[in-house]
């Protein structure tokens, strides 16, 4: 007895078939000129009158043959199909991490549904941005954010200062440059805050992202594993269809 998954494999070309001949089913059809045939003898008023040999054109395609061959197509698309999601319905499996069972008796078809989703998780969580590692940060409990730690910084005002070059005689003022200095007056405290993730709350969830993913597929995989249940469906349709 075939498995779900070699049942999946078969109906993609099973489906590729039957659509390309149905498509030149169809487009025969369309050309009068493949169901119309002649056949023509000419017979002259005397025996003495000029002679021409038989002209005939063949009928290509018959319109009974084609359905009959579009009922085996189809017969064949819709057993393969009927099969697969019947045997979907039973077709389940347990998703387990770590030895741990997360969810129970999963159906396949949720299974692919979920290994498109971890994908699309998985390039959002490798993107959350994290806090910059050139600074220390300690949780911040009241706002939910981290913080650094105070770092306290001098608040400095120029202050002009004289300079004597030179002092004043009686026939010459004094020669004076005005300078600037730094005073501190005053302290800056600056905390860094950021909304941002460690890195190591960022690796721990790609790797449960990574976890589940691998998980998912093996649970996937163990659910088209099992047996398939035949059902046909084509001959009862397509059978009264072109009956």
């Amino acid at each position: 007895m075939p498995k779900l998954n070699q049942i999946i494999a078969v109906e993609k070309g099973v489906k590729n078939r039957s659509q390309q001949e149905l498509t030149q089913a169809h487009h025969d059809l369309q050309k009068p000129q493949l169901l119309s045939g002649i056949s023509r003898t000419y017979q002259p008023r005397d025996e003495e009158g000029e002679r021409f040999p038989p002209e005939s054109t063949r009928v290509q395609v018959r319109t009974q043959d084609v359905l009959k061959k579009t009922q085996e197509i189809l017969t064949r698309l819709f057993d393969v199909t009927a099969t697969k999601d019947l045997t979907n319905c039973h077709a389940k499996a347990d998703v387990r991490v770590d030895g741990r069972v997360l969810l129970k008796g999963v159906p396949a078809t949720y299974l692919l549904f979920l290994e498109k989703q971890l994908v699309d998780l998985h390039t959002f969580v490798k993107k959350l941005p994290t806090l910059d590692p050139s600074e220390s940060w300690v949780p911040d409990p009241a706002q939910g954010l981290w913080a650094t730690e105070p770092v306290q910084t001098a608040k400095t005002k120029k202050v002009p200062r004289n300079h004597v070059k030179s002092e004043a005689t009686e026939k010459h003022p004094a020669q004076v440059e005005v300078y600037y200095e730094d005073i501190v007056v005053g302290y800056w405290k600056t905390v860094k805050f950021s909304g941002a993730l460690p890195a190591t709350r960022m690796n721990d969830l790609l790797e449960r992202v990574e976890k589940l993913q691998q998980a998912v597929k093996f649970a996937r995989e163990e659910a088209n594993a099992v047996e398939v249940e035949e059902m046909k469906a084509g001959e009862a349709l397509l059978g009264y269809l072109f009956g």
